[in-house]
C-alpha cells in the first residue's frame, strides 16, 4: 500500500510539472510581444517610447532574458508559491485569482452537484424501469447529453428560461439565481457520462447470479436495487468524478464567458488574449493541482474500497 501511494504521489508531481511546462511553452510561442500587448492594453502608445524606455520596461518585467532562463526563474518562484505580478494589471497574480475564485468555486460546485444528483438519479430510474420501450429510450438518452455543444445548450437555456420565461438572469454574478443556468449548462456533459456508465453497470449487475438469491429471499425490486445492485455498480463512477471535475474546470472558461460571469475562467480568457503569462501559468497550476488532488484522493479511496487495486501488479 505504501508503494502504491508513493507511486501515485510521484505521478501527481509529474503531472503538475508537465502542465506548467506545457502552458509555459504554448504561451511563449504565441505570436506577438507580451510587453507591447501589455502596454497597449494599459493605454500606453508603444511607438512613443524610446528604445531605452522599452529596454528598461522589458528588464523590469524579466522579459529581456531567454526562454529557458525565464522558465527556470518562474518555475523556481512557482515552487515557492510566487507567481509574481500580472503584466497587465500590475498587481499580485494571487490577488486577481482570489478575487474571482469564489465565483468559479460556486459555479463548479453547483455544476458537480447537479451532475451527480441528476446523473445518478436518471441512471437509477432507467435501471429500475421494466417496460422495455421506455427502458430502451432512457438507456439511449445520455448519449445525447454529451454530444450537445455546451455553448449552444447555454444559448438555448438563456433563450427559454431567461428571455421567454424570465425565471433566471441571463448574465452576471447576482446571487444564487444567476448560478442556476450556467451550472445547469456546465453539468450536462458530466451528468450524461455518469448516467451512461452507471446504467451499464446497473444493468449488468441485475444479470449477476446473486440477484436470483436476493429474489429467493423475498426482497422487493427496490430493496435489491438499493442493497445489492447500486452498491456494486457505483464504484466506476468514483473514477469518473475525478476525470469530469477536470472537464468542469476547463468548461468554466466557456461558460463564464457565455454568461458574462467574473470568474477565474473568464480571467484566463482575458489573460490569454493579453498574453499575461504569469496569470495564465498560475491558473493552470491551480487547476492542475485541484485536478490531481481530487483524482489522487479518489484513487486512494478506490484502493480502500477495492484492495485488489493496490495489490495489482504493474504492467511494464
Amino acid at each position: 500500500m505504501t508503494r502504491y501511494i508513493g507511486g501515485r504521489l510521484l505521478q501527481a508531481l509529474m503531472v503538475l510539472w508537465g502542465a506548467y511546462t506545457t502552458a509555459y511553452l504554448i504561451l511563449y510561442l504565441l505570436p506577438g510581444d507580451p510587453l507591447s500587448i501589455m502596454l497597449n492594453a494599459s493605454g500606453v502608445d508603444v511607438d512613443s517610447l524610446s528604445p531605452a524606455d522599452l529596454a528598461r520596461a522589458r528588464s523590469f518585467y524579466g522579459l529581456d532574458r531567454g526562454m529557458l532562463a525565464q522558465y527556470f526563474t518562474r518555475l523556481w518562484a512557482a515552487l515557492h508559491g510566487d507567481f509574481g505580478n500580472s503584466l497587465n494589471a500590475n498587481v499580485s497574480v494571487w490577488s486577481l485569482i482570489s478575487a474571482r475564485l469564489p465565483q468559479t468555486l460556486a459555479l463548479g460546485g453547483l455544476a458537480i452537484a447537479f451532475s451527480l444528483i441528476f446523473g445518478i438519479g436518471f441512471a437509477w430510474v432507467a435501471s429500475y424501469v421494466t417496460w422495455l420501450p421506455l427502458k430502451s429510450v432512457l438507456n439511449r438518452l445520455p448519449s445525447l447529453g454529451f454530444s450537445i455543444p455546451i455553448f449552444w445548450l447555454g444559448l438555448v437555456l438563456i433563450e427559454i428560461f431567461a428571455f421567454r420565461l424570465g425565471w433566471f438572469p441571463s448574465t452576471g454574478n447576482d446571487g444564487f439565481a444567476s448560478l442556476v443556468l450556467p451550472a445547469a449548462t456546465l453539468s450536462v456533459p458530466s451528468m450524461a457520462v455518469y448516467a451512461q456508465v452507471l446504467i451499464r453497470g446497473l444493468n449488468e449487475t441485475w444479470r449477476e447470479p446473486f440477484i436470483a438469491t436476493a429474489w429467493a429471499k423475498g426482497l422487493t425490486r427496490a430493496e435489491i436495487q438499493r442493497r445489492h445492485v447500486f452498491r456494486n455498480a457505483i464504484l466506476p463512477v468514483l473514477t469518473l468524478v475525478g476525470m469530469q471535475i477536470g472537464h468542469t474546470v476547463s468548461g468554466a472558461v466557456i461558460i463564464e464567458t457565455l454568461f458574462a460571469r467574473a470568474g477565474v475562467g473568464r480571467l484566463v480568457q482575458e489573460s490569454v488574449l493579453r498574453q499575461d503569462i504569469p496569470v495564465v501559468l498560475a491558473v493552470v497550476v491551480l487547476s492542475a493541482t485541484v485536478f490531481v488532488v481530487i483524482n489522487l484522493s479518489i484513487d486512494l479511496l478506490y484502493s480502500l474500497l477495492d484492495p485488489r487495486v493496490a495489490r495489482a501488479p504493474r504492467v511494464t
